[in-house]
């Protein structure tokens, strides 16, 4: 018997490594929901009014466009000029909804996809009667950060409160379906309720946040009352506005 052959019998099929993983990514992305029937000159004027306003809010954030409120957009070159000028803005368009009438091919050449509204979720066909069950509630899971948050990082409580033992940088992302605690300064973006929970809260230290939400309802670092400014605040919905009540 061979060297050769010996070694054959006797060593090892070469282990097999996937090259690829399939994983579920939790996504925030900013709606800009076209309200004008042509993207002229007052529309953009408006838009880098906004942009020079909250310049941080759209830094690096994906964004969808919304043709809900308008039909003027049906027509690709329309279309495209609009991304075109929204992209030489550095605002990073991917996605679009409620855009019934705009062809998939035209959609593609630029890059762009379809997506149903963000609270949305497709239904199951119809399998026929069946005995009513009663929904089961989701097991919270609730998330416990014990460091400051930089710059540049995002922290996600899918499925319950979050609690941050630090502070939170410009620049970081906090999201929760349920409450937001920050025990120290935020300056980033916190979303309490990002499922769609009125009733969540956000509670920190120092309020000093690039934005805040609440079930998708927020308000951005200019429209901060100044009276919260650096103070321990409580935000949450009421009457669907967002209300800062200063606790110390």
């Amino acid at each position: 018997m061979s060297d050769r052959y010996a070694r054959a019998r006797h060593d090892p099929a070469p282990a097999t490594v996937a090259a690829f993983q399939v994983r579920g990514r939790f996504l925030t992305a900013l709606t800009l929901r076209i309200d004008a029937e042509r993207a002229d000159d007052l529309f953009f004027e408006q838009l880098d009014e906004q942009l020079g306003r909250s310049p941080q809010f759209f830094s690096g954030a994906p964004i969808v466009l919304d043709f809900a409120n308008t039909g003027g957009f049906r027509d690709a070159g329309r279309i495209r000029d609009l991304v075109d000028s929204l992209r030489k803005r550095e605002l990073r368009v991917f996605g679009v909804q409620n855009a019934a009438g705009i062809g998939a091919a035209d959609l593609q050449a630029l890059g762009l996809i379809t997506l149903s509204a963000g609270r949305d979720a497709p239904l199951p066909a119809d399998p026929g009667p069946a005995a009513p069950t009663a929904e089961v509630p989701r097991p919270l899971k609730n998330k416990v950060i014990r460091s400051p948050i930089r710059s540049g990082q995002m922290v996600v409580a899918e499925h319950g409160d979050l609690t941050v033992i630090g502070s939170v940088a410009s620049g970081a992302e906090l999201v929760a379906a349920g409450n937001i605690h920050v025990y120290g300064t935020l300056r980033g973006r916190a979303m309490a309720g990002c499922h769609g929970d009125e009733g969540a809260h956000i509670f920190c230290q120092s309020l000093n946040a690039e934005l805040v939400a609440i079930a998708g309802l927020y308000q951005t670092n200019e429209a901060i009352e100044d009276a919260a400014r650096q103070r321990c605040t409580h935000i949450y919905l009421e009457d669907e506005k967002l209300r800062m009540e200063v606790i110390a």
